[in-house]
């Protein structure tokens, strides 16, 4: 990460409470899962101040394959902010801004993500795994934040990808808990 990337994103840990951001481990763990494994096509659902897609688009950068983030956000306001911290850490080639509802967008999504991360409207996780869990290939990445946080409100999303023989699935002990399912067929 340029140093630029660096002042921001320490600037921005300091909001994490305020914008819901996911924790530095959690994002370390993204960057890192992104140079590992080949991803080009990420679609992050929920950008709020821009915080994860930042990590993101950076590792995508770093990996020197050409890869893009799609990042959806229902704020306007919350995406006005995202776009600005992009910008200034030199990520905007990277990027590409969804305004609106997530299930919409989804939807009519144009392309198929290798990677999908979640943090958004926690009683929504369902609706987006029924969205895509057609439509991404052998090999995808499905990463859901939350759910240790708030269990309850994602509990009927961990029982389908758990009970979907197409997905192997794990919940991993980082804070506020990382689910991460591979669709194997």
């Amino acid at each position: 990460m340029n140093s630029t990337a660096q002042k921001i994103s320490s600037e921005l840990e300091l909001t994490q409470h305020e914008f819901w951001n996911i924790s530095h481990q959690t994002a370390e763990f993204i960057s890192m899962l992104i140079k590992i494994s080949g991803v080009k096509n990420v679609l992050e659902i929920g950008t709020s101040n821009g915080y994860s897609a930042l990590w993101i688009a950076d590792a995508l950068k770093d990996s020197n394959k050409g890869g893009h983030l799609t990042t959806i956000e229902f704020y306007e306001k919350r995406q006005c902010i995202a776009k600005e911290n992009i910008d200034k850490c030199g990520l905007s080639e990277y990027v590409t801004f969804r305004q609106g509802r997530a299930l919409e967008i989804i939807a009519d999504l144009d392309f198929v993500p290798d990677m999908v991360f979640i943090d958004a409207n926690k009683s929504e996780y369902i609706q987006y795994f029924n969205l895509l869990k057609d439509k991404l290939q052998a090999g995808s990445i499905i990463l859901a934040d939350n759910v240790v946080s708030h269990a309850a409100k994602v509990a009927d999303f961990l029982d389908e990808i758990k009970n979907d023989k197409r997905y192997q699935s794990q919940v991993l002990d980082l804070p506020a808990g990382l689910l991460m399912a591979l669709k194997l067929v």
